[in-house]
């Protein structure tokens, strides 16, 4: 019963911290130094697996019209757009894909580790602030007729995203694979950099993730299912419970972003980020 309680916990932070720009590998890392789930090496990988794939089912759920090509009522024309829109997340997620295969076994010995979690936690925090700043201080032109406008951004709809704003979204994803860092916060922050509209950004960002986490949970559940490893009731129970509640909870968050960022900037994630961050280096520096 502690176990299930625990995978609860687990799915929680995930759902959460996996679509907002707080790092979810960060989270866990941390979740996991105090709350332990009493399971084999194995077992645990394949757990993050597990929690990582109902996150990317909540996507797949709520963004399944606009990501189905062949969803019933779109024409020809919103077909070809799907179509293409797909071939920007392929073209964004190639970077970090070949960055993950040469160096993820390295990360993953030397990297996941407290100190290292909270150093990227305020570096992007800054970087949020920061590049939010920039962008108030700039948000409004002055027109040829001497009047001042909102400035908009260069792109507002995720299907106008070009393949060479993708491949650049692309390359700072791969910045993520630093524990600490969050993939949507990497992604977003770039977009953002480089003019997308917040909300497409998100959007993309979260587009990215599926065919990123997809593949990422393969490897890891091929190398579970190859290490010969057998599961008990009670970490098949634990598994069920981590997905579903990470799903459940990876709804409300995603909805509930998509709806806080057509109106609000990332500073506050970035206070947050940096606030944790200082936590976490004093505890793993000074009390660990």
């Amino acid at each position: 019963m502690i176990e299930l309680l625990k995978a609860v916990l687990f799915g929680i932070v995930e759902g959460v911290t996996e679509w907002l720009p707080i790092s979810s590998t960060g989270h866990l890392i941390l979740l996991d130094e105090f709350i332990t789930l009493n399971m084999s090496d194995e077992f645990k990988s394949m757990f993050d697996v597990v929690i990582q794939l109902g996150a990317i089912l909540a996507v797949i759920v709520l963004f399944f019209h606009k990501l189905n090509p062949f969803s019933p009522g779109k024409t020809q024309a919103e077909r070809n757009q799907t179509w293409q829109l797909w071939f920007k997340v392929v073209v964004s997620i190639l970077p970090s894909g070949i960055v993950g295969v040469l160096f993820d076994d390295w990360m993953d010995a030397h990297l996941h580790n407290g100190i290292v979690v909270s150093i990227a936690l305020i570096v992007y925090g800054i970087a949020f602030i920061v590049v939010e700043a920039r962008n108030q201080h700039g948000h409004f032109e002055r027109g040829r007729d001497g009047t001042t406008h909102p400035r908009l951004a260069a792109v507002n709809d995720v299907y106008d995203i070009t393949y060479q704003t993708a491949l650049i979204i692309g390359l700072f994803q791969c910045l993520s694979l630093v524990p600490g860092t969050s993939r949507s916060g990497s992604t977003i922050l770039g977009a953002i950099m480089i003019g997308v509209g917040r909300p497409a950004g998100a959007e993309f960002s979260f587009f990215m993730a599926i065919p990123t986490m997809l593949g990422a949970s393969a490897i890891k559940g091929l190398k579970f299912l190859l290490s010969g490893v057998s599961a008990t009731g009670t970490e098949i129970g634990v598994l069920v419970v981590g997905c579903v509640v990470s799903f459940l909870v990876s709804l409300m968050v995603i909805r509930g972003l998509m709806q806080y960022v057509r109106n609000h900037s990332f500073s506050v994630f970035g206070v947050y980020r940096i606030v944790l961050g200082i936590i976490v280096l004093v505890y793993f520096a000074f009390l660990a």
